[in-house]
């Protein structure tokens, strides 16, 4: 496995096409069970997509590591190849259930043979918290959390922690309902002690993959806090399917900092091509050149942001 590390110094640019609740019936349109031709459907775009970015590295320096986050439902045929592509597309995967509030493992008690059958390089976890959320099922979650974080230790994977935070009941009444009051005034500090209890409940995440911020001092916080007590965590920001100007200006604010290493950016990349595509208003061709150009935009973007603040 060609692991990134936090110390090799490149910036890690993930593709992230891990969705599997959201791509069936966001994307799609599907309700209740998936035929044979719809799984088959859905497994060709995620390749189509897969492809886009092997067609992508070569125009990445030397500094990036492309990479892309996909999953074992529709996603395995894209697992097996990066694995072998010798270490140009570094792989990430998912372990928990997609559509869930709270974490749980996609596969049950199988989990562990399943996040070992691929040479992944990265083993990725979403997960949903707040301070304000009830304390049981925090600890419950926080507990197969450090689960996931020992087994990672031990198998050499690079655990990735997806962070969300939203907002409780008494955090919109806080911010009269508005929720851009509440991802810039009361987010960043909830992220925070998030981190901080699941660090000390034995969460050790390599990298924590965190919503997007739109002060400074805030990209610094959430930095402080993933490498608290000496910690050599690193950050990156996950795109939340924001619209295109919207990223920019989170790039522009993490990509300066020492300590955010690059993006996982997916919806925002893929969702309108494969829209167009599954409609037949784009081939095959057009959908994966207009993939393979939105995620080079995306990192040229964050590649120049990093430059300007250095």
């Amino acid at each position: 496995m060609a692991e990134h590390s936090a110390d090799d110094g490149r910036l890690l640019l993930l593709l992230a096409v891990d969705q599997r609740n959201s791509f069936e019936r966001g994307l799609y349109g599907l309700k209740g069970p998936i035929s044979s031709d719809q799984d088959a459907r859905m497994t060709a775009d995620k390749l189509l997509v897969y492809e886009a970015l092997l067609e992508a590295v070569p125009g990445l320096p030397a500094e990036v590591q492309a990479g892309i986050l996909v999953d074992e439902q529709y996603g395995a045929s894209v697992a097996e190849l990066a694995s072998r592509s010798q270490g140009a597309v570094s792989l990430a995967m998912p372990i928990e259930k997609s559509g869930e509030d709270w974490f749980e493992f996609a596969y049950g008690e199988d989990w562990v043979a399943h996040a070992e059958f691929f040479a992944t390089d990265h083993a990725k976890v979403l997960v949903r918290d707040n301070p304000g959320f009830d304390r049981t099922r925090r600890e419950r979650q926080a507990a197969q959390l450090a689960q996931v974080s020992r087994w990672a230790s031990s198998n050499n994977r690079s655990l990735i922690i997806e962070l969300l935070v939203p907002a409780t009941d008494a955090d919109t009444a806080a911010v009269g309902g508005d929720p851009t009051r509440y991802d810039r005034e009361l987010r960043p500090g909830h992220a925070v002690t998030v981190m901080e209890n699941l660090q000390d409940q034995g969460v050790e995440p390599a990298i924590w993959k965190v919503e997007g911020l739109d002060r400074p001092e805030d990209a610094e916080r959430i930095v402080n806090a993933a490498r608290r007590n000496g910690r050599k965590a690193d950050c990156i920001l996950l795109g939340r399917h924001a619209p295109h100007d919207q990223l920019e200006e989170w790039i522009q604010v993490v990509a300066p900092m020492p300590g955010w290493i690059g993006f996982a950016i997916g919806r925002s990349i893929w969702w309108d091509a494969l829209t167009a595509h599954l409609h037949g208003q784009l081939s095959a061709d057009e959908t994966r050149h207009r993939v393979r150009d939105a995620y080079l935009d995306f990192a040229h973007f964050y590649i120049a942001a990093r430059a300007a603040g250095n």
